[in-house]
């Protein structure tokens, strides 16, 4: 037999490797899943057509890929910067939390949250070790009614004057420094004492690092304070609030920045520094996941 016998057999063998890939697929398979890896496999066929991929190319891909994971530690995660630095991470979030016109915007959290971070007061300060300069964060939690959102939980982090958060260097900073989490009063105001945040580079000594400094892309990301709000009845806020001043402001390797999450640091006597921001939450829809 020359293998023509069979016209449904030779047909199937003749299909490109996006069309057999789905056809070989169970129809009880996850749905969800069949259909994102068709999208995949078709995806890349169209891009390697595109650029007329070469063996040599494939290898370096599949290197780079190889060297990622291997990047990838208990106190690293190449794989997640990767996808922050290619904006999937930013894509994701903004499917993932739709919020109404006039509500702040969510932004990625970034790897240096903590959830046990300590309880303070109104007026208390985040800064344990008192290093850089002092810095006077008066900020408002409303609806977008413009109605005060009372006993909303604000967590706060940010990195210091060297651009270090606390758990990247534990030896050197003192137990949650420059962290905290606070509840607004009855008005929706609070006021948070802390320093001035400088900005900082993302890894240059990694795979991705490595690859955007090929690429010409700058690491540096621009100034910026961390910030969780959570209410009852609200979807929960994670966001950004970045230095109007800061250079790095329109290149951010990340993709958070967006204009309503850009303000003033103003500056006050003896190297000092107020700013003020207005959070604005969204009400949770019925049955909707406040995340």
């Amino acid at each position: 037999m020359d293998g023509r016998g069979d016209n449904g057999v030779a047909a199937m063998l003749d299909i490109g490797p996006a069309t057999a890939f789905r056809t070989r697929m169970s129809p009880a398979a996850d749905e969800r899943l069949s259909g994102a890896l068709s999208m995949l496999v078709e995806s890349l066929g169209t891009l390697a057509a595109s650029l007329n991929l070469s063996r040599q190319e494939l290898r370096s891909i599949i290197g780079f890929l190889t060297e990622v994971g291997e990047a990838c530690s208990d106190q690293r995660q190449e794989w997640v910067l990767l996808a922050d630095t290619l904006g999937l991470s930013t894509t994701v979030e903004r499917l993932s939390v739709r919020r109404p016109s006039g509500a702040t915007p969510n932004t990625v959290p970034g790897p240096f949250y903590r959830p046990d971070a300590p309880k303070r007061v109104d007026g208390d300060t985040i800064s344990i070790d008192g290093k850089g300069e002092a810095l006077t964060i008066c900020l408002t939690v409303n609806d977008l009614d413009g109605l005060p959102v009372p006993e909303a939980v604000v967590e706060v982090w940010q990195a210091n004057s060297e651009g270090l958060y606390e758990n990247q260097e534990p030896d050197l900073q003192p137990e949650y420094n420059l962290r905290g989490q606070f509840r607004t009063g009855t008005s929706g105001q609070l006021t948070i004492r802390s320093v001035r945040p400088v900005g900082y580079a993302i890894p240059a000594d990694g795979p991705v690092g490595r690859l955007l400094g090929r690429l010409g892309i700058r690491l540096d990301r621009p100034a910026h304070i961390h910030f969780r709000i959570s209410a009852p009845g609200f979807q929960r806020l994670t966001t950004h609030v970045f230095d109007r001043a800061d250079p790095a402001l329109a290149h951010d390797p990340l993709f958070a920045v967006h204009s309503a999450l850009v303000t003033d640091f103003i500056p006050g006597p003896d190297r000092t520094w107020t700013t003020a921001f207005r959070f604005v939450l969204a009400r949770a829809r019925p049955g909707e996941e406040v995340v």
